[in-house]
């Protein structure tokens, strides 16, 4: 593999055959099915033990243990806990009856979730085109390989195939149990783990391993109806909890190895730049050095313990290159309102109506938007560990695309993506951290001039924070009109450095297509506004930005729901009820009317308190929020939040649950108080405390309501988050007549 799948083929794809209406590739029963158990599709077949057996790239019995293989990265968000699960739903398995490892890089464990983000319609467009495009969407995911933790679709590309690979697996046991016994495989049933024969008997799967390896699998399986399960759907204790509350969980950060060295650098602030020089002699004679060794953008320290070689790195004088972006940051907003311009245009992607003349007609309302950099900071930094032969390299870090890993580390060190052999880690949070590499490319650099020796690199926090490459900066300016008590026009216009388009450059693959994220929020909204136009501009030359909880939707969520509560102030009309009566969708509708029900919403509450409510959908999840605030003397304090989203399945009402009021917690502190900036081409901010987020005594009560009206499985990792902000701005301005429209709102405002 030269490169990562590029994504920008699908131009091809959704232009000339699906939207056209040609020939699609497949449909998502085929396309979404596991690979039979052959060494060509299953990546578990070549490494099996004797008298051991897999079924498909998800399971495997050897006589002494059975392990289930979660496919997708688990940062955090419990898929692996819910994967397995999902398997082991089918499998008729409990839980402790089964260990868990992480899926390594095979184009088996492609994504099919993606499908739907790819395919230019909107999530809620079933009509057959869209289905057309979205079945070519997915025959391209098979073909390309690409496996990805991300955009809330780990549950969407699961949720179907792990079952199907359970029930192959029930069904195959079964027929071994079969032969072996002389009974008939009609008569037999499954049980925690066991076959039971008609007398009773009970075989454990374990003792079937030799015998259902000689046997092809069985594929015909029928799934269970859902009045049949016991697991999908009831509340769960994921299976991580316990070791994570004991202490005993043991994250990439902890990972040891006979032999090992320890590695912290220090790296060029101005990001994507290399070392000039360096001056190492105060570093070289500190406690536990071992060796200070030259890396393409700095240095790297040696030493006996991490915190040694990270005290170490500290005191190496460095000489860097200077940014080739804005070395202040009012220079990078500068930029940004530049390029709302034709040569920096991305794509216009609605034009409804006649927006011009819309806007010439009634009250016109206009107003500017802005949405700075923020970081990732999960709370385990990067680290990784390393070693470095002559036949390759072998490489254990927690990452969400295990094919970049390969790519990045081959290239830093001139080898081939097949000579690195990936180890996935459980990962203590990433928000997308962990789709970027920075850590990968160090570490691979370092241990191939410490060859045969195991290299265990931790980032500093201040050195995480610096490196991180932070979410987009973001404008929007928008206008819009209203008349006689209706929005009778909208344009909305954003400007922002493209993420996605970014980060699949620094993958290999850099798309030409306009980046799809700086759509979502603008693109897909469900107003029905007769006179609507959605434009981006794409910014050039600033910091490098990335995929950040959310993405695209963390900004222009923000920017579209406080506008349209600004529209529709200015019709006089009541936030909620308005957007109700202008959805064109009937699920959304019942969303909103869900979270209005469930904050019993009477208008306004006067008294120094204001509600305000946002609606977003983003990765196909619709999500509705109400913010209620009280003003107080010392500021505003966050009452109470009210949630409703709509994933057309709950898979696990207690993961869901969390998952929304993180996600909720994640939105509105980041909102109230967070930023990067840039001074002398480096971030400012390099810890918790210049980068606060929401503080335990702020968070409010969270209520959320999960609904299953939608036509398909969707995910929750992400979409609560994008209403967080627009419905706190609004809940403020219900609360106090005062509009909040840049984050953070700390600068604007205060926060109890």
């Amino acid at each position: 593999m030269g490169e990562i799948p590029g994504l920008s083929r699908r131009a091809f794809i959704f232009s000339t055959v699906a939207v056209a209406g040609g020939v699609a590739f497949g449909s998502y029963a085929r396309a979404q099915q596991p690979p039979s158990s052959t060494n060509a599709t299953n990546p578990l077949a070549s490494g099996l033990g004797p008298d051991s057996v897999t079924f498909n790239p998800w399971v495997e019995i050897s006589p002494e243990r059975i392990t289930l293989i979660a496919q997708h990265a688990d940062i955090g968000q419990g898929v692996g806990s819910i994967q397995p699960l999902m398997i082991a739903e089918e499998l008729d398995l409990e839980p402790g009856q089964f260990e868990i490892r992480f899926a390594g890089p095979s184009p088996a464990y492609f994504n099919s979730g993606f499908a739907h983000e790819l395919a230019p319609f909107m999530a809620a467009d079933q009509s057959p085109e869209a289905e057309k495009a979205r079945g070519a969407a997915l025959e391209w995911l098979r073909q390309s390989g690409l496996q990805m933790t991300g955009g809330s679709s780990a549950i969407p590309d699961t949720y179907e195939k792990l079952r199907v690979a359970g029930a192959i697996a029930r069904e195959t046991l079964k027929a071994a149990a079969a032969q072996r016994s002389g009974a008939a495989v009609g008569d037999l049933r499954t049980e925690a783990g066991n076959v039971i024969l008609p007398d009773g008997t009970k075989i454990p799967y374990v003792e079937l391993s030799a015998g259902a390896a000689k046997i092809p699998p069985v594929t015909d399986v029928k799934l269970r109806d859902p009045s049949q399960w016991r697991l999908i759907g009831k509340p769960m204790e994921r299976l991580d909890i316990r070791s994570k509350v004991t202490g005993e969980m043991k994250f990439g950060i902890d990972r040891t190895m006979d032999g090992m060295v320890y590695a912290a650098v220090k790296l060029n602030p101005n990001k994507g730049q290399p070392i000039k020089s360096y001056d190492a002699s105060k570093a070289q004679s500190m406690p536990g050095v071992q060796k200070i060794l030259k890396i393409s953008n700095g240095v790297a320290v040696i030493a006996t313990n991490s915190w040694y070689a990270m005290k170490a790195a500290e005191l190496v004088d460095c000489l860097w290159e200077p940014s080739k972006y804005p070395a202040e940051q009012a220079d990078h907003w500068d930029v940004v309102s530049s390029s709302f311009a034709p040569e920096f245009l991305g794509k216009q992607w609605r034009n409804d109506g006649d927006v011009g003349a819309g806007l010439n007609e009634g009250a016109l309302v206009e107003a500017e938007y802005r949405a700075p950099y923020v970081g990732h900071q999960p709370l385990e930094p990067l680290n990784g560990i390393g070693i470095v032969t002559d036949k390759g390299m072998e490489i254990w870090v927690g990452h969400q695309t295990p094919q970049s890993v390969q790519y990045i580390a081959a290239k830093a060190i001139d080898m081939k993506p097949e000579q690195i052999t990936f180890h996935n880690e459980w990962s203590g949070g990433s928000f997308g951290h962990r789709l970027e590499f920075e850590n990968v490319r160090v570490l691979a650099e370092i241990a191939k001039q410490l060859p045969g020796t195991p290299v265990k690199l931790i980032f500093s926090r201040e050195e995480d924070f610096r490196q991180d490459i932070p979410r987009q900066i973001a404008m929007g300016r928008y206008r819009g009109s209203v008349k006689d008590g209706k929005i009778i026009s909208a344009d909305f216009q954003v400007a922002a450095t493209p993420p996605f388009k970014e980060l699949l450059g620094r993958m290999g693959s850099p798309p030409k297509d306009p980046d799809a994220q700086l759509a979502v929020g603008i693109w897909n909204v469900y107003y029905d506004i007769p006179n609507y136009r959605a434009t981006s501009f794409e910014v050039q030359g600033l910091s490098p930005s990335t995929t950040w909880r959310s993405v695209g939707a963390s900004a222009n969520g923000f920017f579209t729901e406080s506008f349209i509560d600004e529209l529709i102030h200015a019709a006089g009309l009541d936030p909620l009820l308005a957007r109700i009566d202008i959805c064109k969708i009937p699920i959304y509708r019942k969303l909103m009317e869900t979270v209005g029900q469930m904050s019993n919403w009477k208008g306004p509450l006067g008294n120094g308190k204001g509600r305000g409510v946002a609606f977003v959908e983003s990765f196909g999840t619709a999500v509705a929020e109400i913010v209620e605030v009280t003003m107080t003397d010392a500021g505003i304090k966050i009452d109470k939040v009210w949630v409703a989203a709509d994933v057309g399945k709950v898979i696990d009402p207690v993961n869901f649950e969390n998952l929304v009021q993180g996600g909720v917690i994640w939105g509105l502190g980041h909102a109230m108080n967070c930023e990067l900036t840039y001074a002398k081409g480096a971030v400012q901010q390099t810890n918790y405390n210049h980068h606060e987020a929401m503080r335990m005594y702020q968070c409010p009560v969270i209520e959320v309501r999960g609904l299953e009206n939608d036509y398909t499985v969707r995910g929750i990792g992400e979409p609560p988050v994008p209403p967080a902000a627009p419905a706190l701005a609004n809940a403020i301005f219900a609360a106090t007549g005062k509009r909040i429209r840049e984050m953070p709102f700390n600068k604007f405002i205060d926060f109890v």
